[in-house]
């Protein structure tokens, strides 16, 4: 509805604008606030307020079972029942998916678009989650029959807590039983060496995502100067120590200093090396 009032009912002190800016002010209200009009139905709005903390305290209990099982190890809920089998696993994370689902449509509508992204990319990226669980299980079962299911979640536990307790596997052989250690420690190093990454995109997007959180986004330069960087980078420890993603793709890289395939020269150097003749092809590499 159009505001009545007259400009004349608003004097200013520097001219007709002021009376303008006031007649505007009075026009959004009492309180001369913009946009939306507060909300009058007090039990409208506690019912609101309602559904978003079931949906808010709804969502935190399934994040946290997510991330619950997502763990390279999960412990079973009784310790004489040691650890989650890979397929159990995969039943319960099937089952907070639909949990998830269920709860986007309870939500308020502002939430559930957001709600249902998560369910989408979530069912998308599921068969790829714990790949790396079923290699874990036969061992799992083998030191569940030999030392028992409470031994088994003794250790899993224990593991868990490692940066506390170790910090480091080695360290919590050190305080197991000495029985158990033939058993313990090819057991700690699977636990150690399992890759939760499903494939060599999502290993790529970890070295992006501290950039993409500095910078916002990516230019095609930028992403191949981070490409240039990676490719040159020598593995300073894990499988690949020493090597760099061009040497363990068979290519001899003419230095291992990407500064320097650029044509920046070390310190000292006046002048940047020549480059010797490689008849290799040149791969853009990203794994």
């Amino acid at each position: 509805m159009a505001c009545a009032a007259p400009l004349e009912a608003y004097p200013s002190t520097s001219g007709s604008a002021g009376g303008a800016t006031g007649a505007a002010s009075a026009c959004r209200g009492p309180a001369g606030l913009r946009g939306k009009r507060p909300k009058s139905d007090v039990s409208a709005h506690a019912a609101e307020l309602a559904q978003a903390r079931y949906v808010a305290n709804g969502l935190r209990y399934l994040s946290g079972e997510l991330h619950r099982l997502l763990e390279v190890v999960v412990l079973a809920t009784h310790p004489g029942q040691g650890v989650v089998s890979s397929s159990v696993r995969q039943g319960e994370l099937e089952t907070v998916l639909i949990l998830l689902d269920e709860l986007s449509h309870t939500a308020p509508d502002g939430m559930q678009h957001e709600l249902r992204k998560l369910v989408t990319r979530l069912e998308a990226a599921l068969p790829q989650l714990v790949l790396f669980a079923p290699a874990l299980d036969e061992m799992q079962a083998s030191v569940s029959q030999l030392l028992g299911p409470q031994a088994l979640h003794l250790l899993a536990w224990a593991w868990q807590r490692r940066a506390i307790l170790g910090p480091s596997s080695q360290d919590l052989l050190k305080d197991v039983p000495p029985d158990w250690r033939p058993l313990a420690e090819p057991l700690l190093a699977a636990w150690d060496g399992a890759v939760r990454a499903s494939s060599a995109v999502e290993n790529w997007h970890s070295v992006l995502r501290p950039y993409l959180a500095v910078h916002r986004t990516l230019s095609t330069a930028m992403l191949a100067l981070l490409a240039l960087w990676h490719n040159h980078r020598v593995a300073q420890r894990g499988l690949h120590q020493g090597q760099s993603p061009l040497i363990r793709s068979g290519l001899t890289p003419v230095t291992n200093d990407w500064l320097e395939a650029l044509g920046y020269p070390p310190p000292g150097e006046t002048h940047p090396p020549e480059p010797r003749a490689d008849p290799q092809p040149v791969l853009a590499l990203a794994a």
